[in-house]
Order: structure tokens, then sequence, then C-alpha cells
């Protein structure tokens, strides 16, 4: 069965890779971003992959009517079967610099875009009586905070407290709502630079390498496919383990428990 996929923030990294691996499946493609030059450049891509039919739009998602926009011109071409929010922003702003635009920006991006698109998307799917399913991408800074991350780290723990909220309202009209928690991925991106000293920093993991952009891509593919079928309002994290603990840290107290006085 040929679906119809939205991708958001699919102009560059996760979400790019996203597409390219939903169009090698032989699926419909919308293909969102406000990067026009970049948008059409994945759009070949993702028809030289094997999509069925590829079509963009360029919105800024930050508008508070662009996510139904996005969902009801896409419905028009075909029902949507899928939806992947991507599209994020990680400015490096320092707490006492906060202001209000600042804060609103990564919110309304990171956490209401996806949310007013998965309410749009539910809304058009329960009138036609069909099934669809939505895969946010969230973040290890929702269970870390980091420097001069504030509003990200608060927008993507929200976005996953929003992912299980409308996974328990949805699942039952037949939508599934799941995220995918990327630890460090190196993506090359001009809207979201780091500095290698940040990377380096943050990119240690137990299996000892940094993340690509096709280590997430086939985590949300395999989530929006039957084979997950029973999972809803989970957040799979995709780190290499750096979220099950402090790798680079020292013993605590080195014990020799040979010794009979350590012994209870």
């Amino acid at each position: 069965m040929i679906r119809h996929i939205v991708v958001t923030g699919a102009a560059s990294g996760i979400g790019r890779q996203t597409a390219l691996r939903f169009a090698a499946l032989g699926d419909r493609l919308t293909l969102v971003d406000v990067q026009q030059d970049r948008l059409d450049a994945v759009a070949t891509e993702c028809g030289t992959a094997g999509a069925d039919d590829v079509r963009t739009a360029v919105l800024d998602l930050r508008s508070g009517t662009a996510p139904r926009t996005m969902i009801e011109e896409a419905w028009d071409i075909a029902p949507v079967d899928v939806l992947v929010n991507s599209a994020g922003v990680y400015p490096a702003t320092p707490f006492r610099s906060l202001d209000a635009d600042t804060w609103d920006a990564v919110l309304d991006l990171n956490t209401r875009a996806p949310l007013l698109a998965t309410v749009a998307l539910a809304n058009k799917a329960v009138d036609a009586g069909r099934r669809a399913n939505v895969v946010n991408i969230s973040s290890g800074a929702a269970l870390r905070a980091r420097p001069g991350a504030a509003p990200y780290a608060t927008s993507k723990a929200a976005l996953e407290m929003a992912t299980r909220a409308s996974a328990l309202e949805l699942g039952p009209l037949g939508i599934r709502v799941n995220a995918v928690a990327p630890g460090f991925v190196t993506v090359d991106s001009t809207a979201n630079p780091v500095t290698e000293d940040y990377a380096a920093a943050v990119s240690g993991n137990p299996l000892g390498r940094r993340g690509v952009p096709d280590d997430i891509a086939r985590a949300v593919v395999w989530l929006a496919g039957d084979e997950a079928e029973w999972i809803t309002g989970e957040i799979l994290r995709v780190d290499g383990g750096s979220s099950a603990g402090a790798l680079n840290l020292p013993l605590h107290w080195p014990t020799d428990l040979t010794k009979k006085e350590q012994h209870d």
C-alpha cells in the first residue's frame, strides 16, 4: 500500500534522511520546510530514491495557522497516513538573556506546531474514518538541561508529554502517536550550528560514536510501520546509550571487597 507521508523540517538533517527512507519504500511524500532551494533538492533526491509522488510546501510552522494549513493542503492531495514532526530550532541563549520573543520562537516551532499539526491530522482522519500515525522528534535534552538551552530543553520535555497526552486520547480513535529522542546527531545544519567543542562534550555514549541522521530515520520509519502497530505514547531513545547514565565519571570510591573488614 502506498502511504502519504508528511515530513516537516525535510530540507536537511533528520527530516531529509527520514524522507529518503520513506521514499525508498515508494511512499507519496509532502515535504515541508522554510528553505525552498534545499527542499527542492531533497524532493529530487526522493524521486530518484523511489517515491511515488513528491510535493513540497514552504511554510513557517511558527505561525498559529500554518500547521493546520499544512495538513489540510496535504490532505487535498491524498489522505495523510503518517506525520513526522521533525522541524525544530536550537538557539544558544544564556538564561539571563532570555526574553519573550526568544522563548516563543522556540516553543512555537518545537512544541506548539507538532501539537497543532497532530490535532489537524486527527480531525481529518476521524472525519474520514481513517487510521493515522504521528512520530515526533524529541531530544535527549528533554531529560537533561544544558547551558544556553533552557527554551529548547523545555520545548522537548513538553513535546514528550504532548506525545503521551495525544496518544492517550487518540488511540481509541485509531491514531498512534510516538516520539523518537535522538542523542547527539551530526547533521551539519545551517539553522542549528554547533561548535566542535560542544559536539565533543555532549556526544559521548557507550557505543562510542556520534549518531548520524539515518540512525534516527530508521527508527522513525519503524515506529510508523505495521511492526509497531501496538506501540503508542512511547518515547524511543536512539542515543547510543547516552541516556543510560554518565559514562565518563571516575569510580566514586575504589573498593577492594576481598578484604574481610569491608564485608557486611
